[in-house]
């Protein structure tokens, strides 16, 4: 009994083990060759391939097969592919008989499957055991594999001349164009190639190609696939004599794709036909920028409601050896100049710090010893913020900012998608709005794109606005948006249509009134930039469907003149948003504003004494911000002439009026461009002057440092003092520590020779007035507290 018992066991184990080497005999993966990395655009086709490592143009499961190649190569290759079970009988028998009537080897009797597993063991050389063993293999091939697998494999992996591989890269470098597009003439032709392709390679040994071809034609012609008139047309195309290398249209996108997916075959929503007109916009500018010596230039353009990019140019064609044109500018660091502007203005709004026409200082001014000006180096005096945001002015920024906070602007920067902050925020400081951070155009367009997404969305699902709008941009097919883990976007939809709607209305008369009419009719809000040293030069624009970033500059980061947002950028940005036009507009999200009667002149929420009041939307943050400080009640004498008070006029002889006061460098700078500014009245003769300030030191500012100047030979230099009088026609006499300099009139400015140390610059006019106050002036080895 157990002798049976024995020999059933070792029996079975036996049994089971050869099913489990049968199993395990076919190698997994069975092939492990590289392959080429391939981009594909949003409907599918090719823009751009590499060469895989081994040098070879291989690509892999693309399944885009066209009835004719595929009953051209079972014709000539395995007629019964679809019905044997790895290896053919009958081909096989044929073959022998061959073999042993012409005394030689002449034909393998291979089926399409015998060549998958020739194919993946890289062609070992041709003898019975290796024969046998193909047959094992390709028997075993079969039953893991379905024939629509198999035959993938062979077409994605046989060769055809050279260092082409595969049906997909054969189509391309052939003919130009997709397996599925091909011609019988050219199916039969990539049919017969691979039996002998290191005879027979396209430009050479043409006569026996075409004469193999051809007889393929008349086979298929004989099963019936297609007519007699298409046999002879078929038979008279020419082969090609050529091997095709087209143009990457998106090279830095396939760069990108190489480092990132290798290998891959990656779908991407770019639209080729945008794609080529963006490159020539491009290729146009570069060609006129190059004279200035501008090498390079990068633009993203990106579908607003998908997230989807559309088109993609890293940087400009190549115009010189050494001009940098392979670096990727979209995912470059490059500093950002006055781009983030929008951003602060938008934080602000939402957080009821300013209304969009609350007026903002714009005086030369200097934050400890950061000295920021304006880029015309002319001054305001005071300007509205939605205006400062459109004429892109520096001071009034930089003061909202510092009223803002950096640190929160530096968090709230990162939430909305920036991603290049790698230095604490007091690293940046007040710069951090002028340009002292730098940022990725990709960031940019997130950004920006968000913003527009977070109205679009209000606008589109009843005032409910979506979370994790910034970092949204995709540009393959299955790729997962890099979300901000944020409870709510950082701003909301009344902030955005605020900053939007103020970045329609750009008002830059030297430079972008040009522009202007053409945002109008684009529905375009946009905003230029351009850093310090005139190295970047940045424009971006956003409608309700797209967002387009421009960038323009050197790679290496030389600085040129007339390397301004305004020249360089903003005619690119406007070429390219022509080409995406839409007659979509963003609505007002009223759910989410207030409306707030403000003083005409101040911006500022109207006090009871505002002359001039209108009703404006601002975000319901907005409704408890100061009322205007601008305004106060004057005292005037009957004929208006004249500031009185009760010690030289009774109080019933006086008009009392309110009246728009500004400081007096304030003043000094807006009376110069606005002629209907009403000064304040002077003092009558009779009366004491009240305890209103008439002067105000425009340099140095109260507690400033003050460096002696040096010229380039290091001869020391007097320092220039500049004064602000609200009557500038006053004879004003100056003095330092008690001591007498001179006076001056009108032109409120003298150059001051003074030494190391503390001092006190005391200031009297005419009429009594007077202005004391500290400051220290460093010799740049010592500093004097």
């Amino acid at each position: 009994m157990r002798r049976p018992i024995l020999r059933l066991g070792i029996g079975g184990s036996v049994l089971l083990a050869l099913v489990i080497g049968w199993w395990y005999f076919l190698p997994t993966p069975l092939f492990t060759v590289p392959y080429s990395t391939v981009i594909l655009d949003k409907e599918g086709e090719i823009m751009g391939m590499t060469v895989a490592s081994d040098g070879q143009y291989r690509v892999s499961g693309r399944g885009r097969l066209s009835m004719k190649y595929m009953a051209a190569l079972l014709c000539f290759e395995d007629k019964r592919f679809l019905t044997h079970s790895g290896v053919d009988p009958l081909a096989v028998g044929r073959a022998l008989w061959l073999n042993v009537r012409s005394g030689s080897v002449v034909s393998g009797g291979s089926t399409l499957t015998m060549q998958v597993i020739r194919l993946s063991r890289d062609n070992p050389p041709r003898t019975i055991p290796e024969k046998i063993l193909e047959m094992l293999l390709a028997i075993r091939l079969e039953q893991s594999y379905t024939k629509w697998e198999i035959l993938n494999m062979y077409v994605d992996h046989a060769p055809f001349g050279g260092n082409i591989v595969g049906i997909q890269a054969a189509s391309l470098k052939y003919f130009n164009r997709q397996p599925d597009e091909l011609s019988w003439a050219e199916a039969a032709l990539l049919a017969v190639l691979p039996n002998a392709p290191a005879l027979m390679y396209p430009g050479k040994n043409m006569p026996g190609l075409k004469g193999k071809r051809d007889a393929l034609l008349r086979e298929l012609y004989e099963q019936g696939y297609f007519e007699q008139g298409d046999l002879e047309m078929a038979m008279a195309e020419p082969l090609p004599e050529q091997v095709y290398s087209p143009e990457c249209i998106a090279p830095h996108l396939l760069a990108r794709a190489y480092g990132q997916r290798r290998g891959k075959i990656s779908q991407t929503f770019i639209d080729s036909r945008l794609q080529e007109q963006v490159n020539g916009i491009v290729r146009r500018h570069i060609d006129v920028l190059k004279h200035n010596h501008i090498y390079n230039a990068a633009v993203l353009v990106a579908h607003i409601p998908t997230g989807q990019v559309r088109a993609y140019v890293g940087n400009g064609p190549k115009v010189r050896d050494d001009g940098g044109n392979q670096v990727d500018i979209i995912t470059s660091n490059r500093s950002s100049g006055s781009i983030l502007k929008p951003a602060l203005y938008a934080l602000m709004q939402q957080s009821g710090y300013i209304l969009p026409g609350t007026i903002v200082s714009d005086v030369p001014s200097r934050f400890g010893g950061y000295v920021p000006s304006n880029f015309n180096k002319d001054f305001q005096g005071i300007v509205p913020a939605d205006r400062a945001l459109s004429m892109s002015l520096n001071i009034p920024f930089v003061r909202l900012l510092r009223e803002y906070g950096v640190e929160h602007f530096y968090d709230d920067l990162k939430k909305m998608g920036i991603t290049t902050l790698n230095r604490k925020a007091e690293n940046y400081g007040l710069s951090l709005i002028l340009g002292g951070a730098e940022c990725k155009l990709w960031d940019l367009c997130n950004m920006y794109g968000g913003m527009a997404s977070i109205l679009r969305h209000y606008n589109e699902c009843d005032g409910t606005s979506f979370n994790h709008e910034f970092r949204r941009l995709r540009l393959w097919e299955g790729e997962q948006v890099d979300s901000v883990e944020v409870q709510n976007n950082v701003v909301n939809a009344a902030a955005v249509w605020l900053t939007l709607k103020a970045l329609q209305d750009v008002e830059r008369p030297d430079l972008e009134s040009g522009w202007k009419n053409f945002a109008s009719s684009m529905n375009l809000s946009w905003k230029t930039g351009t850093s310090f040293g005139f190295r970047d030069a940045w424009a971006v624009g956003v409608n309700p469907e797209y967002v387009i970033g421009v960038w323009v500059g050197n790679a290496d980061g030389e600085g040129r003149p007339g390397l301004i947002g305004v020249r360089a950028a903003a005619p690119i940005l406007f070429e390219v948003a022509s080409l995406v036009r839409t007659d979509a507009r963003f609505y007002m999200p009223k759910e989410e504003l207030s409306a707030v009667a403000v003083c005409r002149k101040s911006g500022y929420r109207a006090s009871s004494i505002c002359p001039e009041i209108d009703t404006v939307y601002v975000a319901r943050a907005g409704e408890k911000t100061e009322v205007c400080p601008y305004h106060r009640l004057v005292n005037l004498d009957r004929t208006g002439k004249f500031r009185v008070d009760s010690e030289c006029e009774s109080v019933s002889r006086m008009r009392i009026e309110p009246w728009f006061v500004l400081s007096p460098v304030q003043e000094w700078y807006y009376a110069r461009t606005h002629s209907d500014y009403k000064k304040l009245p002077p003092y009558r003769a009779d009366c004491q002057r009240g305890q209103d300030d008439v002067m105000e030191m425009i340099y140095p500012q109260w507690g400033l440092r003050v460096f002696i100047p040096k010229d380039l030979g290091g001869v020391v230099r007097g320092v220039v003092f500049e004064m602000a009088h609200r009557e500038p026609s006053t004879l004003v006499y100056w003095h330092i520590d008690d001591q007498f300099l001179g006076t001056t009139r009108y032109h409120h400015q003298l150059e001051v020779n003074v030494a190391p140390g503390r001092h006190t610059l005391y200031l009297v006019d005419a009429k009594g007035n007077s202005l004391r106050q500290s400051f220290v002036v460093v010799d740049g080895e010592k500093d004097y507290k």
